[in-house]
């Protein structure tokens, strides 16, 4: 049987591993920061109706400028933007795909500021965009001072932003992203997959849209909307940035289904977010659990929590693994990620990690000497 070494594939694919977390189906899920809790019955009874329509007319394309869903986004973000801001595709890689093939590609750099979305490497790597890495500040949180004086130095032409970022779910200052786009000569990309669980009073950086053509907000349905499997991502910018797209994107992209499964959860907006609450309030309860604990969350913004201070990572994921609950390793020295779930399944993973303390006392834990930085 052939391998894939035997292939005449790019010599720059060679040697790499595909994107993913171990897709392994245990009592408790919180590896890949999904939203744990189910749609409601009344919205999955009104999204299979729309579904049913669709199919019907499913021989025929669908309209590749989905429209209506256009217009749907703009109404629930609001901001007074109509649907010439608002482009879509199937889950937010796609969006951030497309932007990289029409503002990146051979001999174009991007800038991003690690650790963050493991996925921008890899976009970057497939539309033959140089990636660049710029570090943090302590505590894996990042200021304009060193985001602009990368940006200076690197002049990127497009710049991610990962708001808040993704794996340390540490937020992100408009006044960063201000002084980005004002140093920055290209696109500036800000990824606000998790903006609803962002704290109450937060501004999105939908703020900063009038006037800053270069700017985009990229969104996705998968987190609050509790939509992952349905792959719907979306963007929020000038009208231009989507003329830009439609150059790239492939013919028909978004299917009849897709557009009408996402018209349907966007008619149920605020059932399908009430859950968001709860789901803050389950991360909050983690932090305050692991702090008791001896380790050390960082301040997070999203649906989800990274912890140091963790003295074997692997010994950790293995026993709650054990126990049937499944948690994130992200490469990053002594830190473990969870996703907050139900009640139910936050209390499952604290009483883990409790008993993994008592088992293993003192060696549990390592204290954090210095914040990290880069």
């Amino acid at each position: 049987m052939t391998s894939l070494s035997d292939l005449p594939i790019r010599e720059d694919l060679r040697g790499r591993e595909p994107y993913g977390a171990p897709q392994k189906h245990v009592r408790v899920e919180l590896n890949v920061n999904e939203n744990t809790h189910p749609i409601p019955a009344d919205v999955q009874a009104d999204v299979l109706r729309r579904l049913a329509v669709a199919l019907a007319g499913a021989n025929r394309y669908p309209d590749r400028e989905f429209t209506e869903l256009r217009d749907a986004l703009a109404r629930y973000l609001g901001h007074g933007l109509s649907r010439d801001n608002l482009w879509a595709a199937n889950g937010s890689n796609e969006i951030l795909q497309q932007l990289l093939q029409a503002f990146g590609g051979p001999g174009r750099k991007a800038l991003g500021f690690a650790p963050t979305y493991s996925m921008y490497p890899l976009l970057a790597s497939g539309t033959g965009t140089d990636w660049i890495a710029g570090d943090r500040d302590a505590e894996y949180e990042l200021s304009a001072v060193r985001a602009t004086d990368w940006v200076r130095r690197v002049q990127p032409d497009v710049v991610i932003l990962c708001s808040p970022n993704n794996p340390t779910g540490t937020p992100l200052s408009l006044d960063v992203i201000e002084a980005v786009y004002d140093a920055a000569p290209g696109i500036v990309i800000v990824d606000e997959a998790y903006a609803e669980f962002f704290p109450a009073g937060e501004q999105s950086a939908l703020t900063l849209l009038p006037g800053r053509e270069r700017l985009v907000i990229s969104r996705t349905m998968s987190k609050a909307f509790a939509f992952a499997g349905v792959r719907l991502g979306y963007l929020a910018a000038d009208p231009a940035i989507s003329d830009a797209l439609r150059l790239v994107r492939l013919p028909y992209h978004l299917s009849a289904l897709t557009q009408a499964a996402a018209l349907g959860a966007l008619a149920h907006a605020d059932e399908m977010l009430a859950m968001v609450d709860e789901i803050k309030g389950q991360r909050d309860r983690i932090v305050q659990g692991l702090t008791d604990l001896g380790f050390h969350p960082y301040r997070t913004w999203s649906n989800f929590v990274l912890f140091d201070g963790v003295a074997r990572p692997r010994e950790v994921f293995d026993e709650l693994l054990a126990e049937g609950i499944i948690i994130r390793e992200q490469g990053i020295p002594n830190t473990l990620r969870v996703s907050a779930g139900t009640d139910a399944e936050t209390g499952e993973f604290l009483d883990a990690m409790a008993r993994y303390v008592t088992r293993h006392g003192s060696d549990s834990t390592i204290p954090v000497k210095a914040a990290p930085v880069g």
